[in-house]
C-alpha cells in the first residue's frame, strides 16, 4: 500500500483520510484500491462502530485526478470504482464524509456513498461532470437526486455551479455545518455519540432504510413489521443500566 488513503482508529470509531494533500488528494485508482481494502477491513472490525471518510490538507478531494483520465487510466473491471463506493455505502455501521474545502465531481461522489455529511463552513461542492464534457459512472445520477430531490440535481449537474456550505445545507445535501476551527472537535464528537448507541441497532436501521427506500407507505410499513431483526444482545443490559441511573 501507498498510504492513499489512510486508516487511524479512535475509540470505537475509524477515519479514512484521503492523503494526497499535494494534489488536492484527487482520486486515482491506487486511492480507491487503498479504500477498497480499509472497507473489506472495517466490514470484518466489530471492534469499529462508525467510520469517518475525510481528506488531507486544505480540502476533501478536487475530485477524480484529471490527469489520470487522459492517460487512459487502468481500472481492474467495468463499474470498479462505482462497486467500490457501493461497498462503503454498505458497510453494516455508519459512515460519515466530513468535508472541509473542495468537493467537487468524483469527490462528491465519494461523499454521497457515506450515509451523511458533515460540512466544515469552508466546504464548497460541484459537480462538474458537464465543464469536461463527461458523465457520471461512479454513482453521481442515482446519489444526488435521492439526497436532494430531482429538480435540484437537475440544476446542479447542468449549470457545474459551485455552491457553499449555507447553500449545501438548505437543499439538504449535507447535514449541517460547523466552523472549520471547530470541525475536528465536532468529528471526534459526533462520532463518539453514533459509537455510544447500538450498534446492532446500526446496521438493522441500514438494512431497513435501503431496503424500503422509495417503497410506498404500506409496504415500507409491513417490510418494518415483518423483517424486523428484533433487539440486540446488549438490550437487557442497556435498559439495566438506564433504570439503575
Amino acid at each position: 500500500m501507498t498510504d492513499c488513503v489512510l486508516r487511524t482508529d479512535h475509540d470505537g470509531w475509524s477515519m479514512l483520510t484521503l492523503n494526497r494533500p499535494d494534489k488536492l488528494n484527487a482520486l486515482t485508482v491506487e486511492m480507491f484500491r487503498e479504500l477498497r481494502r480499509h472497507v473489506a477491513d472495517l466490514r470484518k472490525d466489530d471492534a469499529i462502530g462508525c467510520v469517518v471518510i475525510r481528506g488531507a490538507g486544505k480540502c476533501f478531494s478536487a475530485g477524480h485526478d484529471l490527469s489520470d483520465i487522459a492517460e487512459g487510466e487502468e481500472v481492474p473491471s467495468r463499474g470498479w470504482h462505482s462497486e467500490t463506493l457501493r461497498l462503503l455505502e454498505k458497510l453494516p455501521k455508519p459512515v460519515i464524509a466530513a468535508v472541509h474545502g473542495h468537493c467537487y465531481t468524483g469527490a462528491l461522489e465519494v461523499a454521497l456513498a457515506a450515509d451523511f455529511i458533515l460540512a466544515a463552513d469552508s466546504a464548497r461542492f460541484g459537480d462538474t461532470h458537464a465543464k469536461w464534457a463527461l458523465t457520471p459512472v461512479w454513482g453521481m445520477s442515482q446519489r444526488l437526486p435521492r439526497r436532494v430531490g430531482i429538480a435540484t440535481a437537475k440544476r446542479l449537474m447542468f449549470t457545474a455551479d459551485m455552491i457553499g456550505t449555507e447553500e449545501a445545507v438548505r437543499i439538504g445535501l449535507a447535514e449541517y455545518s460547523v466552523p472549520l476551527a471547530q470541525f475536528d472537535d465536532e468529528i471526534a464528537q459526533l462520532a463518539q455519540k453514533i459509537v455510544s448507541n447500538s450498534g446492532f441497532s446500526h446496521a438493522a436501521n441500514k438494512r431497513l432504510l435501503e431496503a424500503t427506500d422509495g417503497d410506498p407507505l404500506d409496504a415500507g410499513l409491513q417490510w418494518e413489521v415483518m423483517e424486523t431483526e428484533g433487539h440486540g444482545p446488549d438490550m437487557h443490559d442497556r435498559i439495566s443500566a438506564f433504570t439503575k441511573k
